[in-house]
């Protein structure tokens, strides 16, 4: 692999996301919907990040919740951030970003029968959670 020193950026960017895609491609089907979820993002924006020919870089704050959904081996996690590094020398590593500890609750909620407006339920949960963690950090 090319160093830091080497290639431009958008090269570096594009080689981290062929890796990701490919990742995400060795997985079931559904796996960007999950992915969607759990980054709050939609489907269509975890296809951008996947895409080479794209410049948009993948922010850090998803790299962890993408590397457990995507259940990467510890060699497919240290490929994946060495090439991430090699776009972005300045940032820090995610594992180093994200220090705090977090605990998964399960919540109940009613099944409604348009699924349209289900999704907005549960997604409108998703982000006021998020946005609640946000203001106690």
């Amino acid at each position: 692999m090319a160093t830091a020193t080497r290639g431009t950026r958008k090269e570096h960017v594009a080689a981290y996301k062929a890796t990701l895609r490919r990742f995400i491609d060795q997985r079931p089907s559904g796996i960007r919907r999950k992915i969607a979820e759990v980054t709050g993002t939609h489907k269509s924006f975890i296809s951008q990040l996947t895409n080479p020919s794209d410049a948009t870089p993948l922010p850090a704050r998803h790299i962890e919740a993408i590397f457990d959904v995507c259940r990467l081996s510890p060699e497919e996690r240290q490929s994946f951030l060495d090439e991430y590094h090699s776009a972005h020398p300045g940032r820090a590593a995610p594992r180093q970003a994200r220090q705090r500890h977090t605990r998964t609750l399960h919540l109940q909620v009613p099944m409604l029968r348009d699924e349209k407006r289900q999704e907005a339920l549960e997604s409108l949960i998703r982000d006021t959670v998020r946005r609640l963690c946000d203001l106690v950090e």
